[in-house]
């Protein structure tokens, strides 16, 4: 089974989010609310996929996909977030990240995005 973390500053959206991913197969071993938390996470769990939101208020998503890079640059990061503008499209692609799921996020797009990146749920 694939395991992953969730992590986003919006409680109801980590919660909603991982159910979700339990409903298509994955299995998630940690949920946390900060950059920080998913670098820590990561280093406990070290899971086949992270789903990450850039905008958090204390330690945002682009400190955790540098510090998750540094510890495995083949991670599989999948950032989840609201607003893209073509500063933040750059700063994911040169931190080569695996996939992007816009919010509001619906189980069709979330389960596409698995497949298109070979995700494997199965």
């Amino acid at each position: 089974m694939i395991t992953c973390i969730v992590v986003d500053d919006d409680v109801n959206t980590t919660k909603v989010f991982s159910d979700i991913l339990d409903l298509v197969g994955l299995h998630v071993v940690g949920k946390g609310f900060s950059g920080s938390e998913a670098v820590c996470l990561y280093k406990q769990y070290r899971p086949d996929v992270v789903f990450i939101d850039l905008m958090m208020p204390k330690t945002d998503g682009f400190y955790a996909i540098e510090k998750i890079r540094e510890i495995d640059s083949a991670a599989k990061i999948v950032a989840v977030t609201a607003n893209l503008t073509l500063e933040t499209g750059r700063r994911l692609e040169e931190l080569k990240i695996t996939a992007i799921i816009y919010k509001p996020f619906s189980i069709h797009e979330i389960k596409q995005a698995l497949e298109i990146y070979k995700i494997n749920t199965s």
